[in-house]
Order: structure tokens, then sequence, then C-alpha cells
């Protein structure tokens, strides 16, 4: 994939800033399917399953999830490997249980500014309770752990302005445990969190009625934010930014990222409302906490293959095993998923806040907050009535932090700002809302 400096974008005044590497990543599908079979292997990851067992159980799989120090050892050391724990209880586990997640950290240049890559670890049977039978886990999720592990592999090969927190989740399928475990441990250490990319079910593309979808990837994110009270939501209201806080903009900017990378071959159907239909997912807890953060899954769902005992009934086969999976797609969402990363962990943070001003006028003036280390800033805008930003135009960070767009009425029009570096890379962008004074 050909990528255009910010010069040359400056230059030829094109509607998009260029892409944030000069290579779509490579995942590799063998790579992926090892991995997998590695965690099928278990035999079950059930969160209540034994610790101690060597050879299978969650503990087990945990273990084995300091396939992290491997990876460290490739890059020099450049990932820190930490566990994090803590007790819960809940109806699934009524005696209570031990949740722990694995994580390995990639320091950046602003270690303090943080993308987190996820997947769940974990698996189940059609009865959740049941900890002793087998749960191969080999889509949910052993695709999103192996999607981590294998990111964590192309992404460590550089260095990147932000730190990437690579986490491995336990206890999804007792109460979204693990994902409660990293948001906590996040807002404990003060990181500012970018984005947080939830990988689960990410590895099929035939679904339950034989249809086959490999060429596009469902994207989840919340409009309204569950983070802000009352008066914050009626503030988003009154500025029109109920499609705009900074999940949804993450999902735009995955779209996006999948537009720049056109080798990896897949559509992002961005879906609207934060998870599937009365279903959540590890990066609920993220929002909560008022981190941008998204749910990625599969084209379409094989539900023969989701939570289900091993078996075959009237020729039709149940369970969650890998023969059911197809590893060069996985690998394109591996792909996708390094991209957004490198694009968001390279780039300069998102502007903290912008302004709009043009009331009983036929201008909108734009203003924003100053980023440090921005070569540049693009301003969005597009029609009301739309949903995807049609207009752009970049202002170099030298000329300063505003822009007038002449004839673009207010009223008519949403606005937005990015921060881009000087080698192309975008942050998310943050929408316009009332009037910042200069």
């Amino acid at each position: 994939m050909l990528r255009h400096t910010l010069a040359a974008a400056l230059l030829l005044a094109i509607p998009t800033v260029a892409a944030a590497s000069d290579e779509t990543p490579a995942a590799d599908p063998a790579r992926l399917k090892m991995l997998v079979e590695k965690l099928v292997s278990f035999g079950t990851r059930h969160t209540l399953s034994s610790t101690t067992d060597p050879g299978r159980g969650i503990g087990a799989a945990r273990n084995w999830g300091a396939e992290f120090a491997r990876l460290s050892k490739a890059c020099g050391g450049c990932l820190t490997v930490e566990r994090v724990s803590d007790r819960f209880e809940g109806p699934r586990a009524p005696d209570g249980v031990i949740v722990e997640d694995v994580l390995a950290i990639q320091k950046g240049s602003d270690p303090d500014r943080v993308i987190m890559i996820a997947g769940h670890i974990d698996s189940r049977a059609t009865d959740v309770m049941n900890i002793t039978a087998d749960a191969p886990g080999a889509n949910d999720d052993g695709s999103g752990t192996a999607l981590v592990l294998e990111a964590a592999r192309l992404l460590s090969q550089h260095k990147h302005r932000a730190t990437i927190v690579y986490a491995l989740l336990s206890g999804e399928e007792q109460g979204l445990w693990g994902g409660k475990l990293l948001a906590r441990h996040a807002r404990e250490k003060g990181w500012q969190v970018v984005a947080m990319l939830n990988n689960d079910i990410v590895g099929n593309t035939r679904g339950t009625d034989g249809t086959v979808v490999d060429n596009r990837v469902r994207v989840f994110s919340e409009g309204i934010r569950a983070s802000e009270d009352l008066a914050a939501q009626l503030a988003r209201r009154g500025i029109g930014g109920e499609d705009d806080g900074p999940s949804r903009a993450l999902a735009k900017a995955a779209v996006r990222a999948a537009e720049r990378h056109p080798a990896i071959g897949l559509e992002v159907l961005a879906v609207r409302r934060p998870d599937r239909f009365r279903r959540g997912g590890d990066h609920s807890p993220s929002l909560d906490l008022g981190y941008p953060a998204i749910r990625f899954t599969v084209g379409i769902e094989n539900y023969d293959r989701q939570h289900q005992d091993l078996r075959t009934e009237n020729g039709r086969v149940y369970g969650d095993t890998a023969d059911a999976m197809d590893f060069p797609y996985l690998a394109r969402v591996t792909a996708l998923n390094a991209a957004l990363v490198t694009e968001l962990a390279d780039a300069p943070p998102a502007p903290a806040q912008v302004g709009i001003d043009g009331a009983l006028s036929s201008d909108t003036m734009v203003r924003w907050t100053p980023v440090d280390g921005a070569a540049a800033y693009r301003v969005y805008w597009r029609r009301g009535d739309r949903r995807d930003w049609s207009d752009s135009r970049v202002v170099p960070a030298t000329s300063g932090t505003e822009l007038n767009l002449p004839g673009v009425v207010v009223d008519d029009n949403f606005f937005g700002v990015s921060a881009v570096s000087d080698d192309g890379s975008e942050s998310i962008v943050t929408f316009g809302g009332l009037p910042l004074v200069p």
C-alpha cells in the first residue's frame, strides 16, 4: 500500500491524510492456526477449571500465555509481562474465583498514553457451570487470543509513540470479569487510554445457515457514552454529537484503516450499537470508565459453534473446534487490528477539545486545543444529515489552532478535528461542540 507523506498531503490538498505505515502488516495464518490449536489442546479453559494441572484447564492456558516472554526476547526485551488478578463472585461463580489477566506491555516514547488490544482466553461448554467437559473454545475466543499474540509479534518489531498493552483476559464467560480487571488496572495506573480493541469471535466465515462472509468484519461501538451522566448526555444531544463520541470515532478510525490498507481486503461494517443485540463483551467495562472501546467480531456467526458441547445430532455438528475456522480470514482481521494500532500509536493525541462558532453567520469558525507533537491538524466537516465525514482541510501546526470556513453554515454541518504527525499518522477525530474562547 502506498503511503504519502504529510508534506505531499499539504501540497496536493488531498481529501484524506495518508495511511500510517509503509506496508500492510503481514499476519501469518499458519502461526495463528498453531496458536489456536495449542489453546484447544488444554481441553477446557473454563475460568473455574484447574489452575494447577500443567496440561489442562485455565491455569495451564494462562501459563502458556507467557508466550509473551518469547516474543519479548525476539524484540530485545521490549515487552514487560505482568499478571493482574482479583477475586470475583457471582451467579456463575457462587463460591468465588480468582480471575487473572496476562498482560504484555510495550512502552512507547509517550508511556502514559495507552492502546489496549485484548481477547479472552477462557472458554465454556453448553452449561456455563460445567467446568470439566471439553470446551475447545477455538473461535470463542481462541481466535481473539491468537490475534493478540500475533499482533504483539508484528507490532513489537517497531517502536511507537504510545504504549501498547496486549491483554489475555479471563472470566469473560462468567461476567466480563477480565475486562473489568483490565479497565480497573488501567485506571489505577493512571493510563490515558486512547483505545481499547476487544477481539472476540474473529476467526470464522461460515454462518449457521451456510452463508459465507469472508470480506467483512463487524466493529461495534457505543453512541451515547455509558460513562456520561444525564447532564453530559443532554449536552451531547444539544450539539448533535450522539454519533460522534470517542468510541464511535474509534470505530470510524477502524473504517479509515481498512480503506487505507486495501490489500487487507476487509470492509468494516461499523455497527452503531455497543455490541451484538442484547449481548456484551470485555470492552464494556472500559466504556463504563470512559475509555474509547470497540469490539471486532466476524461478519457472520455460526451459533452451532458457540457455547456448545461437542456432539453430532441428525448429521449436524456442534462445538467450537478449529476445523470450523478460516485462518487466512483471521490473519486479515489481525492485520487490520495491527494497522489501526500502528496508526493510533504513532499519531499524536487527539485534540482535547474542539469548539465551533458561527451562529447568525454564513461562515463557521473551528477552534481546537493544541497538541504536543502534532505537525498538522485535519479539520473535518459533513452535512448534518450524513454520518461520515465528507470534507476536510489540513492546517499546519505552524498556522495555529483555528480555521474559518467561509460559506459553511454551522447550523447545517457537523465538525471535528484530528491531530496528524509529520509522517501522516492520524489520531481519532474529536467532535466539535460549544465555542472555545480564542
